[in-house]
């Protein structure tokens, strides 16, 4: 495969999220990095971008140079990825898809299911690929756990916990700072904070593993520093099409939870374990039998925990590397697009726009759940009920 031209908006220098993005779309030598417009200020953006390597022509000042930029170009990018804040996120993925060019998104990929469902019409009108980074579904052992539900190996799945929890934002004189301060801030963040910013990956987690969408949802929010608009704490339920019952716990002031992101999913035969921090174990637990480990990069696994497990077992192996699988993911598709076949079905597993939508459902659902007294509310969106 040849190395596709790749181009970023947003995760300039002192993001938290950009390096990540970085580093995990060069682990495969799938992509090379050719453009950028990588900081709301112009001249921030472009400093960087020419010290990443990008050559001055094609370091913009902002999104709409680079659209202008790269759509007349014979050697435009093949891929984008847009990392701003949420509420730029509709209008860049829907231009840059106009235009042609496959996007990845960062969650949540829009601030209304109106804008999600046009995202969608978007990508399909103009057959380009839409992409959103729920990349902790990138790690082996997760895409490990699929495979095992899949199989039958739990029976029927019960019951799934959820939790993305930390603590970083629970000192109240963050108010000023920037980093902390546009996620409780509607005009950037949209209707909600903590559950749109974490709880979301949680609930994506949940359904890819288990292979169940959430139906409806019951929501409590609170709001426990002083002047944030928006929730900072969430308690959801959720029922799902295949009969689980989710319980999902994220919350921003966990104080000495660290990432926090973590996953059990209890069915008839048995019981899973998996926790984000610590990536390369995965318990599992058979109906009146022993709790074993199961190792990332050991003998027996799914072929589609084998695909994306990268490092020999017992070595570290982190969040880069799962969102590497998302890029190696989209390289595939975005390949087999251009050569007119079919993609492997081993990379058919990154999140797509049908994700992102639904994601944005439920975090209306849940906001207008929680301010009616936690009344279950219907979580799918209008295309898909």
């Amino acid at each position: 495969m040849s190395r596709l031209k790749w181009g970023m908006i947003g995760g300039g220098e002192g993001s938290q999220i950009g390096p990540a993005h970085r580093i995990s779309a060069a682990v495969d030598g799938l992509y090379d990095l050719v453009a950028g417009a990588l900081d709301i200020d112009a001249m921030k953006g472009r400093d960087f971008a020419r010290r990443l390597g990008i050559d001055a022509a094609r370091a913009y000042g902002g999104w709409r140079d680079m659209l202008a930029g790269e759509r007349g170009r014979a050697d435009r990018i093949d891929l984008v990825t847009v990392a701003t804040p949420n509420a730029t996120h509709y209008e860049i993925t829907k231009a840059f898809l106009e235009a042609g060019i496959n996007v990845l998104c960062e969650k949540p990929m829009t601030v209304t299911v109106a804008e999600a469902e046009d995202i969608i019409a978007t990508a399909e009108r103009a057959k380009t690929i839409c992409a959103v980074n729920y990349g902790y579904s990138g790690y082996a052992l997760v895409r490990h756990m699929r495979a095992m539900v899949a199989r039958g190996e739990l029976g029927k799945v019960r019951l799934i916990k959820a939790e993305f929890a930390h603590g970083f934002h629970a000192d109240a004189a963050d108010a000023g700072n920037p980093r902390v301060r546009w996620r409780y801030d509607p005009a950037q963040a949209g209707i909600s904070a903590q559950f749109a910013d974490c709880g979301i990956h949680a609930l994506h987690m949940a359904s890819y593993v288990a292979n169940q969408q959430a139906t409806e949802l019951s929501a409590d929010f609170a709001t426990c520093v002083a002047g944030r608009e928006l929730e900072d704490d969430a308690m959801v339920s959720c029922r799902m099409d295949g009969g689980a019952i989710l319980r999902l716990w994220t919350s921003s002031l966990a104080i000495g939870r660290m990432h926090g992101l973590n996953i059990q999913v209890f069915g008839e035969k048995g019981g899973l374990r998996w926790a984000q921090e610590w990536p390369n174990q995965l318990y599992w637990t058979p109906l009146n039998g022993r709790t074993q480990i199961i190792e990332r990069g050991g003998p027996g696994l799914s072929p589609l925990a084998d695909r994306a497990s990268r490092v020999t077992i017992g070595h570290a192996e982190g969040m880069p590397l799962a969102f590497a699988n998302i890029y190696a993911d989209l390289a595939e598709a975005i390949a087999a697009k251009q050569q007119g076949r079919a993609p492997d079905p081993l990379a058919c597993h990154y999140p797509t726009a049908v994700d992102g939508l639904r994601s944005m459902a439920a975090i209306e659902a849940a906001v207008a759940s929680a301010g009616n007294g936690g009344k279950w509310t219907d979580a799918r969106p209008p295309r898909l009920r």
